[in-house]
């Protein structure tokens, strides 16, 4: 098992960045893929970015792609997501996730992530 804790959200300016860091502890970190998610009041959870146990390959929904970088640090059990030039549509709770079952194609349904952290707020104000 493996508990995660987000934190590095808050309220930023359209066109700002911020940077969320997912701690992890427990049971080993690089034996995890590693997602983001988010979800906006009154929609549903959705896919933000993954990134495989070694950290070679990383995944990104439309929405985000070019201005979201997703890294870890497994040395430190940690998890990043580097948000730049953030829109107020990207206003959500953030969550980050750990799937512990080894696919082919990185996992981009909720349900296929084993466990989450409680989220950290991002803000983004016009």
């Amino acid at each position: 098992q493996v508990q995660l804790v987000e934190s590095g959200g808050g309220l930023v300016q359209a066109g700002g960045s911020l940077r969320l860091s997912c701690a992890a502890s427990g049971r080993t970190f690089s034996s995890y893929a590693m997602g983001w998610f988010r979800q906006a009041p009154g929609k549903e959870r959705e896919f933000v970015a993954a990134i495989r146990r070694t950290g070679l390959n990383r995944y990104y929904a439309d929405s985000v792609k070019g201005r979201f970088t997703i890294s870890r640090d497994n040395a430190k059990n940690t998890m990043f997501l580097q948000m730049n030039s953030l829109k107020p549509e990207d206003t959500a709770v953030y969550y980050c996730a750990a799937d512990a079952t080894t696919r082919p194609i990185v996992a981009r349904r909720a349900s296929d992530y084993d466990y989450w952290g409680q989220g950290t707020q991002v803000t983004v104000s016009s």
